[in-house]
């Protein structure tokens, strides 16, 4: 039987930060399944800062997206009609087609929710997580004695990126995060040593005061005054992950500013920065699992979520995500969408 959808879809390039302008929730109607399609409803989406540089058009390290189709992105849901015998009715899958409440998709990864929450798969057992533990373990290879600084501490990936440094034996892990309370979970919840108010000004001087005797690595999730900190107190030979760049987000190429003011202590310090995406690590993800699944089940890795219900309220997921008002992983409760 037919199924009626809302779906997000991008209507115009923003010029800056996207605005509702931009984008508008329109309804299709989807038919029953094809051979070889199964018809999923959509129980939770995700909401990722890299969506940003796919509304602009040219090229990018991910296609942009299209005008007025639906958007897509990372989705965990349920099959409720199939004509594909790999995704059973009931099965719980993963998939791409985010930002609408019902899709037809000829595949799809079953999951197994048994000990986890199915959104989990979209934060610290999806590519959020993996990001974290590629970061330092192929990429930084953070070992004993290092200390750590992360940026975003309190977003996604950082949060997680905090607990795995610690795990790797990092002997001091500082957090950056924008006001009190973020701080004080990074302190209190994620198992921060030190913890920066970014919003507070000088992120120099309290980077310098959390690590006076300097930092091994830096993880970089923002870049701009915080990557310039970073690299003011970096040992020689530290290793920098640039993995990504909220500072300078909504700026389009015209409008970027100038890069690192102390470009030449990288050269002067022998530091590497290394560039990195998840998806070139695809092929680790089943390790990770195995061991994040533990992890979780002891209570050694936190999980946290900033919960938006709803479809119609997604576009306002991301405009808070990009405000920094989340801590942990955005996402998108669609039960409520499924429910009217």
């Amino acid at each position: 039987m037919p199924v009626t959808s809302r779906e997000w879809r991008l209507i115009a390039r923003p010029a800056g930060t996207p605005t509702l302008a931009d984008v508008e929730l329109a309804t299709v109607t989807l038919a029953d399944p094809a051979p070889g399609q199964a018809l999923i409803r959509n129980d939770w989406m995700s909401v990722d800062p890299y969506m940003r540089s796919r509304m602009n058009a040219g090229d990018g390290y991910l296609p942009p997206f299209d005008l007025d189709v639906a958007l897509t992105g990372a989705a965990v849901g349920t099959v409720i009609a199939s004509a594909n015998d790999a995704l059973p009715v009931g099965a719980v899958v993963s998939h791409f087609d985010g930002w609408r409440e019902y899709t037809l998709a000829a595949w799809a990864q079953p999951l197994d929710v048994t000990s986890v929450a199915p959104q989990a798969y979209l934060g610290v057992l999806g590519t959020t997580g993996l990001t974290a533990y590629v970061g330092l373990t192929e990429v930084a290879k953070v070992s004993d004695g290092d200390v750590v600084f992360i940026s975003a501490a309190a977003g996604a990936v950082g949060s997680v990126a905090g607990q795995l440094a610690r795990k790797l034996g990092a002997k001091l892990v500082i957090g950056s995060a924008g006001g009190p309370e973020k701080t004080r979970k990074l302190l209190e919840e994620f198992g921060f040593d030190a913890a920066i108010d970014y919003r507070a000004g000088d992120v120099a001087g309290q980077l310098a005061a959390a690590a006076p005797g300097g930092i091994d690595v830096y993880f970089d999730n923002v870049g701009g005054e915080q990557l310039d900190a970073a690299l003011g107190v970096i040992k020689p030979h530290g290793r920098v992950v640039l993995s990504g760049s909220l500072a300078t987000i909504d700026s389009d190429t015209d409008s970027l500013p100038p890069g690192p003011k102390n470009l030449p202590l990288i050269i002067g310090k022998r530091v590497s920065l290394f560039s990195m995406n998840a998806a070139d690590y695809f092929a680790i993800l089943p390790d990770y699992l195995a061991q994040a699944k533990g992890w979780l089940a002891d209570g050694s890795l936190k999980a946290e979520e900033t919960v938006f219900d709803g479809i119609e309220n997604a576009f306002e997921a991301y405009s808070a995500m990009i405000r920094g008002e989340n801590v942990g992983k955005t996402v998108v409760s669609l039960s409520e969408s499924n429910a009217s």
